[in-house]
């Protein structure tokens, strides 16, 4: 079986849950854990340094894990070297995870125009203070980073920003190979992840963009030669994937999925094609999970009607009822509403594929005069630290 060695822990299969704001919670890691069989490597929501260090109430919800989580996966987004170090110093003598991951791969405007996310790492000395003060507080504690190929494909930055990772003593390397310009659109570039593992040797590289099955992710360490694949959006609505990649792993030229139905936790992978009743015990557990975690049933249910869509894309439901899911608020209602559902419908055609945002190429908004040397740190403040997450 292939296996995944960060730091002291290795991640068998080599499956990581790209961390994503109001996605990668505790109750959809916990779904995620549960078809994988605990398999595999599971990242928080992106944590801002600033709140952290600042102790922000609901940063210290998001920073807890339960005790089935091990190991225990943090993703810090920072701008300030000083604050980055203090918060992984935090990370490291408070005992609050196992591994620390960095986030230089988000390519909205509000954090670009800053400097931040994936517009950073072109200032190469700014990356490295970064990479140098997280990785002397993380003291033991193994610090890994998620970046994209760079600003656009006249500012290409992920080469010059793997070997000054090796260089800072970060674990390994997890490439999105699309730059910020592409946002989601367009095709992730796979050949860019093959380069950057030729390029850093030394340690594990991974890869993300465009994984939307596990005949994908087998694919792409095939065709890159990476060590591993991070998940992202291919996992919206669809948990189940990860019980799939740990059988297309650990058995490669074909798998066979496990019989039980989603849901059904700590019996490995579920059907790699559920029918809608399948979908809808997931959608249930999604929903009792997220308020038994914010102890308000209501709210649990109302944070669940992002996830509607994805779930039941592909589907026959109409409109109007897809309308009605995505406005419950409380489980009996939720309970009453997929019960009116064609529940025997089979896993629909075309339901794979592309999900969450897919925005095509655009200009990517920076800070006056950002382009203009590489090397150069000013122009960065502290409200560069949004609390947004991507890459």
């Amino acid at each position: 079986m292939t296996q995944l060695q960060i730091g002291p822990h290795t991640v068998q299969p080599p499956v990581v849950l790209a961390p994503m704001a109001g996605i990668t919670n505790a109750p959809f890691r916990t779904l995620c854990r549960e078809f994988s069989g605990g398999k595999g490597l599971f990242v928080s929501e992106m944590i801002t340094t600033r709140a952290l260090v600042e102790r922000d109430a609901k940063t210290m919800r998001l920073v807890h894990f339960d005790g089935t989580e091990k190991p225990r996966s943090i993703q810090l987004y920072g701008v300030d070297p000083v604050t980055v170090g203090k918060a992984a110093r935090m990370i490291a003598d408070e005992d609050l995870a196992d591994h620390i991951d960095l986030n230089f791969g988000c390519p909205v405007p509000k954090v670009t125009r800053k400097g931040g996310g994936s517009a950073l790492p072109y200032k190469r000395n700014l990356l490295r203070s970064i990479l140098r003060e997280a990785v002397a507080g993380a003291g033991s504690l193994p610090v890994t980073m998620k970046m994209r190929k760079g600003i656009d494909d006249d500012h290409i930055t992920y080469l010059d920003a793997g070997r000054i990772a090796v260089e800072e003593g970060v674990t390994a390397i997890a490439l999105h190979g699309r730059t910020a310009a592409q946002h989601y659109g367009g095709t992730a570039d796979w050949d860019a992840i093959a380069r950057l593992k030729e390029a850093v040797p030394e340690i594990p590289v991974l890869g993300n963009g465009d994984i939307w099955s596990a005949d994908d992710a087998v694919r792409m360490v095939r065709q890159t030669g990476c060590d591993g694949v991070v998940v992202g959006r291919g996992c919206l609505g669809r948990p189940w994937i990860f019980g799939d990649l740990v059988a297309a792993f650990e058995n490669p030229g074909g798998h066979e999925p496990g019989g039980h139905e989603p849901g059904e936790a700590g019996t490995g992978p579920g059907p790699a094609a559920p029918t809608l009743k399948e979908v809808a015990v997931v959608m249930r557990r999604h929903a009792q999970l997220l308020g038994e975690w914010l102890e308000d049933e209501a709210r649990g249910v109302i944070d669940f009607r992002k996830h509607v869509a994805w779930y039941t894309k592909g589907f026959s439901i109409g409109s109007e009822m897809r309308k009605k899911l995505a406005i419950t608020s409380s489980l009996d209602e939720l309970d009453a509403l997929l019960n009116e559902l064609d529940l025997d419908q089979p896993w629909p055609q075309g339901a794979d594929g592309p999900r969450g945002r897919t925005s095509g190429r655009n200009r990517v908004v920076l800070p006056d005069g950002w382009l203009d040397d590489p090397y150069d740190c000013a122009g960065i403040g502290a409200d560069a630290e949004l609390d947004t997450s991507g890459g």
